[in-house]
């Protein structure tokens, strides 16, 4: 998938291995930019790289899709997961999770494109529901205009990284 300079590409556990420490600049640029993404400030290289060696774990079993969005140089500037390992009584339904565009490479298509790609990726995996929360204002906009619906909002449910209460914004998607 393309779009100007920005290439969606599914990584390979062992690419996924290969790719830690790059995953990692994604993770900690987020992470200081204020994404509330499970992690607090300030996110050790360290672990962000242990991070992204559990996530390629979870290709390598099944269980995840990892989908980077890499530049027209070949450096990944994004990425996001679908969770597949799900309870049995859910073998319809998917996780969006982590999706994350490093702040020097917002505004050019990257969330967008790898969004659709992780929509194919649960389409061909068999699901036909998506699930997905975020804290981010900026992401929800991003996830409204490609028609995801908003099921509710939970107050105070996790921290920001640099502290203080926020909000998470549950959404959901049918896939044809």
């Amino acid at each position: 998938m393309k779009d100007d300079d920005i290439v969606i590409a599914r990584l390979s556990a062992d690419e996924a291995r290969a790719h830690c420490a790059a995953l990692a600049d994604i993770l900690v640029d987020c992470v200081e930019g204020g994404a509330s993404v499970s992690f607090m400030q300030p996110l050790s290289r360290e672990k962000a790289e242990a991070f992204w060696r559990s996530v390629a774990e979870g290709v390598a079993t099944g269980g995840r899709i990892l989908l980077v969005a890499a530049d027209g140089q070949g450096r990944p500037v994004g990425t996001v997961q679908v969770i597949l390992d799900l309870p049995e009584n859910q073998p319809h339904r998917a996780e969006i999770a982590k999706m994350l565009v490093h702040r020097s490479a917002r505004k050019r298509g990257a969330g967008r494109l790898l969004m659709q790609a992780a929509e194919e990726a649960a389409r061909a995996a068999g699901r036909t529901l998506l699930v997905l929360d975020t804290g981010s204002k900026d992401a929800a906009r991003l996830y409204e205009r490609q028609n995801w619906i908003k099921a509710g909002t939970i107050p105070g449910y996790a921290l920001h990284p640099e502290g203080g209460e926020c909000d998470t914004h549950y959404y959901y998607k049918h896939l044809p």
